[in-house]
């Protein structure tokens, strides 16, 4: 298991570093910062004055490996716009979209589990036919145009929930559903696919001969290997909505850390669209991390292969 670790972690940092570098380098090649900075009605002169005065003027692998260095101590350097530190705004803004995909996530493992669970136990019945059904449309249908429907209708019609802020946890409940059920149609196939493989196997037939109870042979021993594979996409999935978050935010006007994407890409205050870009690549390579280390747990061939 140690040896296993070590080969995941020393592919991660390869990631990460790869992750960074990307970062810093699109950011500089989408467009001239110094002249993004000064605006269209700069002169060459206010130009070249912002490019010596924030260092752009410099070789990009200089600025690079200088922004690494203090991005690893902390330190994305001083918000354009804000005018504050970017770790500050990022400690600010960033418990908001880490509770968001908190509930996301956990509300797309709830409903996705059993319903895939329960289809692979009907196969082609009623119950299998519906949860295809709502993963069909989870999947088709955009998460914006949910939002804005969940909106109308528990917001503006029946006025139950807020549709703005992030004061108390009704603000978290319609943008959890939009971007839970974002992420429901692919757990719960998966999870069906797992458990239909697995309810053929022979161990599970043997199981079956012992006289154990459909609950034992169920979550004792099928589910265990059939979730393998939902761990990992499940991570996957946790890592996407911390990114996709951005246009949930912004429709929802919570002051997390993709709505702080969002105004910074507006406003080109680079600091923090580069810190934000890598903070959420580094949690899903941590997440894909710690999803691999559990599947070497609940399966030891893992390890081997």
């Amino acid at each position: 298991m140690l040896v296993y670790t070590l080969k995941r972690l020393f592919l991660a940092f390869l990631v990460a570093l790869t992750v960074s570098a990307i970062t810093f380098s699109l950011t500089y090649l989408a467009s001239d910062p110094a002249t993004a900075m000064a605006g269209e009605t700069a002169s060459d002169a206010d130009i070249e004055y912002i490019r010596t005065l924030y260092g752009f003027d410099r070789p990009i692998t200089v600025q690079y490996l200088e922004w690494a260095g203090r991005a690893i101590q902390g330190d994305f350097g001083e918000s354009f716009y804000f005018k504050l530190p970017v770790s500050t705004l990022l400690f600010e803004r960033l418990p908001v979209s880490m509770i968001l995909g908190v509930c996301a996530i956990s509300f797309a493992i709830i409903l996705s589990i059993p319903l895939g669970v329960l289809a692979a136990i009907r196969p082609n019945s009623f119950l299998d036919r519906m949860a295809l059904g709502i993963s069909v449309v989870g999947q088709a249908m955009p998460s914006f145009w949910l939002a804005l429907l969940l909106i109308l209708i528990f917001g503006v019609n029946l006025n139950l929930l807020p549709i703005t802020g992030s004061e108390t946890w009704k603000h978290f409940i319609l943008p959890t559903i939009v971007l839970g059920y974002y992420a429901t149609p692919a757990i719960m196939r998966l999870t069906r696919t797992g458990m239909l493989e697995v309810l053929g196997s022979d161990y599970i037939r043997t199981a079956r001969a012992k006289g154990l109870s459909l609950p034992v042979i169920l979550f004792k021993h099928a589910l265990r290997n059939a979730v393998i594979p939902v761990v990992s996409l499940a991570a996957v999935q946790f890592g996407f909505m911390l990114g996709g978050s951005i246009v949930i935010e912004s429709i929802f006007a919570l002051h997390g850390a993709g709505y702080l994407a969002w105004e910074s890409i507006g406003r080109n205050d680079l600091p923090v669209v580069q810190a934000v870009v890598l903070v959420f690549s580094l949690f899903y390579i941590v997440l894909t991390f710690l999803s691999d280390l559990l599947n070497a747990w609940l399966d030891p061939r893992i390890r081997v292969g």
